[in-house]
């Protein structure tokens, strides 16, 4: 090919130009914005604003706790939310357990958290902070629907606070009614190292000093949060080239081809497909020799050898895990680009 097709937007999508623009503005504006003088003013004046532009976007009416990524304000949100207990779903990103390595397990039941195990877990000593991916990055399982969902009654029944890791929805589709959520900026089109917390109100958490209020350390990266606030503002998944037919019926052209795995409520974005024979490490050689960025399973475990512990915990069998890709798209995914993807996997 002359040209390749990037489908690993899940992993990280391309900077948006509106983004960049930004970040060219934000980059003139180099003060401290916690400094006291004109530049520094100048500098908060710009931070402000997009934090209120943020929170407009994203129809967010609590508070915003800008961050390095979603994997900080995982940290955040689980490490300083006052909350005895800490719980997540089996399938959460690695993210959630490195910040909350002692969080009780809840498994997984037909492509949902189970009712009865989580029941179980938030009947324990001492309220309890529960971590629930909106999207699974590599099943693409909607876990937390926009009509709500049980699991976020249970858990404000028992008196518990629910953090909603919306990494792979977040800027694409409307916010869960959660208490916190975690966004990641380079996820659909603000820079690498930038993302937020979103949080109903700052009496949730323990401050810790610093930053954003005293509940982050680090100075403001300016010219990404500008970055940050332009994208969200370039508009969701109701702007993309491909519709949400076009995305659909990728699907079905997939699955003549291969196993589509579909577990629970599925997005449209991403797809996770099992080649008949060939397994993933080899199909990734394959496709990449092609022309086509595509992965199997989370950047962060997409170049290791062991079965996936997402898949394993969705009751995937280890063969088919073996054999399973993910096909990701974007803001700048084309209909042509998803021709050619469904042609080459045919080849294949």
């Amino acid at each position: 090919m002359t040209q390749r097709i990037y489908l690993d937007h899940a992993a990280t999508t391309p900077l948006r130009p509106e983004a960049l623009t930004a970040m060219e503005e934000g980059y003139s504006i180099w003060a401290n914005p916690s400094s006291p003088h004109g530049e520094g003013r100048k500098a908060k004046a710009a931070l402000e604003d997009a934090r209120a532009r943020v929170k407009s976007a994203l129809k967010w009416e609590g508070e915003v706790i800008f961050t390095g990524g979603a994997s900080e304000a995982l940290m955040i949100g689980l490490r300083q939310a006052k909350a005895a207990r800490r719980l997540a779903s089996a399938v959460e990103h690695d993210a959630v357990f490195r910040a909350a390595p002692d969080a009780e397990v809840v498994p997984m039941d037909d492509g949902a958290v189970d009712l009865g195990a989580l029941e179980k877990a938030l009947a324990g000593s001492g309220n309890a902070v529960l971590s629930l991916q909106s999207i699974n990055s590599e099943t693409g399982t909607v876990l937390i629907p926009h009509e709500g969902t049980e699991a976020l009654d249970m858990v404000r029944e028992a008196g518990g606070l629910f953090l909603a890791d919306c990494s792979q929805s977040a800027g694409r589709v409307p916010l869960p009614d959660a208490d916190m959520v975690a966004v990641a900026g380079h996820k659909f089109g603000a820079p690498v190292g930038v993302g937020a917390l979103l949080v109903r109100d700052f009496a949730m958490l323990e401050p810790t000093g610093g930053h954003e209020r005293g509940y982050r350390q680090g100075t403001e990266n300016l010219p990404a949060i500008m970055g940050l606030a332009a994208a969200l503002e370039a508009g969701g998944i109701e702007t993309w080239p491909t519709t949400y037919p076009d995305r659909f019926e990728f699907k079905d052209r997939m699955r003549r081809h291969g196993e589509v795995i579909c577990i629970g409520p599925q997005c449209s974005h991403i797809i996770a497909v099992a080649h008949p024979e060939m397994s993933a490490q080899a199909l990734l050689i394959r496709l990449d020799a092609l022309g086509f960025a595509v992965s199997a399973g989370s950047a962060c475990s997409s170049g290791t050898l062991k079965k996936s512990r997402v898949l394993d915990a969705f009751g995937v069998s280890d063969d088919l895990a073996s054999r399973t890709i993910r096909v990701s798209m974007g803001w700048n995914t084309t209909p042509a680009e998803l021709d050619a993807f469904v042609a080459a996997w045919k080849s294949v």
